[in-house]
């Protein structure tokens, strides 16, 4: 009973970051950077696992979530070193037009969108672990 929760609240997860990211670039016209690509790419699938995971009820889903899952939360965390200035801008695969440390958006002078990122991958990987650890 706890697993199916928290595959829905996985899938709510994955459902407002797709939500989120696709109004960030469409509907407030902010253009993503290269790592928010890379992330974008590892976000969109797990909406559909999530989804067939919830609609098959097969627990089998969970070893094709962890490897975005892992991918996405070292991207997201090299992202936010980068942005927060912990490594130098050097050392980023973005263009020169736009950079992945580019300040583009601070909600409330800290909430930036690959904090939101970061926080959206490892919530779902913390809820994965959680279920890997949960007994009947």
């Amino acid at each position: 009973m706890l697993k199916n929760w928290i595959v829905r609240i996985n899938f709510l997860i994955a459902l407002a970051g797709v939500t989120g990211s696709l109004f960030f670039s469409e509907v407030l016209r902010l253009p993503p950077c290269s790592l928010c690509w890379f992330q974008r790419i590892l976000l969109y699938p797990l909406l559909i696992l999530y989804g067939v995971a919830l609609w098959s009820e097969d627990a089998g889903y969970q070893k094709y979530v962890l490897p975005f899952l892992i991918l996405g939360l070292a991207i997201a965390s090299y992202h936010n070193l980068l942005y927060y200035g912990f490594i130098p801008e050097s050392l980023t695969p973005c263009s020169a037009e736009l950079s992945c440390a580019s300040k583009q958006l601070e909600v409330l002078g800290f909430v930036t969108i690959p904090l939101l990122s970061f926080i959206a991958f490892l919530s779902l990987l913390a809820l994965e672990f959680k279920i890997r650890n949960y007994k009947k």
